[in-house]
């Protein structure tokens, strides 16, 4: 399968756990609970697997920037949390500086 593939659907089970973390209520919502427990752990195992394709620092930035703006555009949708022009600038910078990590590691 491909790497960034298995990357994506990494991403994905990591974002729907941080997203179900704020409805789990400190944990003490049963479904939200189990749903944070599967997508972190499906999240680290799909990450795992990618680390024997990918560079780690390709695969870290990759993670961490696509996270972060799915975290933040999910709360936005599901949540209601706000999304103004400095957060969204915010957003475009972290992108920016995750691109660039990426292309630096898979010169190497």
């Amino acid at each position: 399968m491909n790497a960034f593939l298995i990357l994506g659907l990494a991403i994905s089970a990591e974002v729907t756990a941080t997203l179900a973390l704020k409805a789990a209520d400190g944990l003490t919502r049963p479904i939200p609970t189990v749903i944070v427990a599967l997508g972190y752990g499906t999240a680290l195992w799909l990450m795992s697997t990618s680390m024997h394709m990918l560079p780690i620092g390709v695969v870290y930035a990759i993670w961490a920037g696509v996270g972060m703006v799915g975290a933040a555009l999910g709360g936005a949708w599901l949540y209601g949390e706000p999304l103004n022009t400095t957060l969204l600038v915010g957003i475009g910078v972290v992108a920016l500086g995750v691109t660039i990590l990426a292309v630096g590691q898979s010169q190497h």
